[in-house]
């Protein structure tokens, strides 16, 4: 827990929470940790016989019906009409995207990337993309800090793949 503190107050660009946001601030990430955790598992020990598509089907109907039964607890519009003519095309290249990466991970795990390695292995190469559209697109800034720490997540990365 006292490496997981450390690495969180290293990045000095994160806003800082009021008190009474703590829970709001910081569930969000741990929320994405555990979901990234079960979901790598759960990725490894899918059978590999089977259909990498036909399993993400099912793995996204579990989510589907996780995601109805939450909806109706979170605060705000519960509508389903609503919220479908509200969507714009990400909410749609998200779900692409999203089955891009299920599958790819599916069939990375299948072709012997260990589950070690590939997590962070696409982190990374995705972050490294992200940082100059984070940059030119949403006009984001970074420290000087962020960028050696960018610079050692590319190095890691480099140490990491060539095994």
């Amino acid at each position: 827990m006292a490496y997981l503190r450390l690495a969180l107050s290293l990045d000095v660009d994160l806003p800082q929470p009021q008190h009474t946001e703590m829970r709001s601030f910081n569930f969000p990430f741990f929320l994405t940790v555990a979901g990234m955790l079960f979901y790598h598992l759960s990725q490894k020990s899918i059978p590999k016989g089977m259909n990498p598509f036909l399993a993400t089907a099912i793995a996204y109907l579990a989510g589907i019906v996780v995601c109805v039964v939450c909806a109706f607890t979170y605060p705000g519009n519960r509508s389903l009409v609503s919220a479908l003519k509200e969507s714009n095309w990400a909410v749609y290249v998200v779900g692409v995207a999203a089955a891009c990466i299920e599958v790819g991970f599916m069939l990375a795990y299948r072709a012997g990337w260990r589950i070690s390695v590939a997590a962070v292995a696409t982190n990374v190469a995705a972050t490294a993309m992200l940082v100059p559209i984070g940059i030119i697109i949403f006009k984001e800034q970074l420290s000087l800090r962020n960028i050696l720490g960018l610079v050692f997540c590319i190095l890691g990365l480099v140490l990491v793949v060539r095994d």
